[in-house]
């Protein structure tokens, strides 16, 4: 059975009034492939077995969210997010999936199907025919991600694969195109997505920050897409993870930040979903990083949320016997209805219609 209470379990409440019917609305998916360590980024500074468990990891001069959770210093911009009102976080949530394989955790999270490669079909892809008038999907990725797959045509951006071209070849190929009123723009627009390719937490948080621009300037194109998916990798932090996971988390910052700024009024009537297959272990390992987990967090943002609490938890503790397995944070949260509840809600879907699509997989 799929998820039978998505909408009426996802414990979101978003003023009608925000969401008028006939606006243009948006959603972007931002997925963090790899399992992002969710203790890390929304950090629960007021539970006493944090700093035992993870001294090495915690970060003091975190920006403090309220009087227990705190965000990750290298989300500058999302904290300013946060502290306008405009990003929420869902702490201790996970999909119905109690193993630590990236792949099967992966395909439930972005089947919504309780069981790994039960469903060829996506839980958002099953949505789309249901949004109101919405031009079609979009993914910044080399293939159409299990998302996005349905009933309706989605289309893919992202460049080859192939190795990189030396930097000296570029620049003599863009001085050549430079000058071209048909070849020239369409240089630069590949410049563009170059970024695409690499983790996003490469080049000081480049990545991300392109790759924002990019998404909204095609969803601001006439005729763009209103649904959009982006794939991010990297987030596998097994060792090393205070460096790692900073680039990662300025990538992400990047990405965030160029998507508020990229669609302007827009984005009043836009609602971004961060969210990975499963957490971390709640102690360090050997290596200074973390292992596979279950329970994270899950950042949900956009012009037009709802006042209240800026982290949203049944917090289960850290204590060890608090811990899921006596290692990792306990899921208290339903993801998936978090991602399917949102996306309905924004986009005026009647809960019987979302509920039979979302079970005809």
């Amino acid at each position: 059975m799929l998820l039978a209470s998505a909408i009426a379990g996802a414990g979101i409440a978003f003023p009608r009034t925000a969401f008028a019917a006939g606006q243009d609305k948006r959603f972007v998916f931002v997925l963090q492939r790899g399992a992002a360590d969710g203790l890390a980024l929304v950090q629960p500074h007021g539970d006493p077995a944090l700093r035992s468990l993870r001294e090495r990891l915690v970060n003091e001069d975190a920006h403090p969210l309220d009087g227990f959770f705190a965000l990750h210093p290298a989300l500058v911009r999302t904290a300013q997010m946060f502290d306008t009102g405009e990003a929420r976080a869902w702490h201790a949530v996970a999909t119905g999936y109690r193993q630590r394989s990236h792949f099967d955790a992966q395909n439930v999270l972005e089947s919504g199907n309780p069981r790994p490669y039960a469903s060829r079909t996506g839980w958002l892809g099953r949505l789309l025919p249901l949004l109101p008038g919405a031009p079609g999907p979009l993914a910044l990725s080399a293939a159409v991600p299990l998302t996005l797959r349905g009933d309706i045509q989605v289309g893919t951006y992202a460049p080859n694969r192939l190795p990189d071209p030396s930097e000296d070849l570029l620049n003599r190929v863009a001085m050549m195109y430079g000058e071209d009123a048909a070849l020239g723009p369409l240089w630069d627009e590949a410049m563009r997505t170059r970024m695409l390719a690499s983790d996003i937490g490469d080049n000081a948080g480049r990545g991300g920050q392109q790759i924002g621009e990019l998404a909204s300037s095609l969803m601001m194109a006439e005729g763009g897409p209103r649904v959009m998916m982006v794939e991010t990798g990297g987030w596998d932090t097994h060792q090393g993870q205070p460096g790692r996971l900073n680039q990662q988390l300025r990538g992400l910052d990047g990405l965030l930040g160029s998507l508020r700024d990229g669609l302007g009024d827009v984005w009043n009537d836009t609602i971004v979903l961060v969210a990975t297959e499963f957490g971390r272990t709640a102690a360090i390992n050997g290596s200074l990083g973390t292992d596979h987990g279950t329970a994270s967090a899950a950042l949900l943002l956009g012009g037009a949320l709802p006042s209240g609490a800026k982290v949203i938890a049944d917090w289960p503790g850290l204590a060890s016997n608090q811990l899921y397995e006596g290692r990792d944070l306990r899921p208290t949260g339903d993801l998936l209805a978090l991602a399917t509840g949102a996306v309905a809600e924004h986009f005026g879907i009647d809960p019987a219609r979302a509920l039979a699509a979302l079970g005809s997989a």
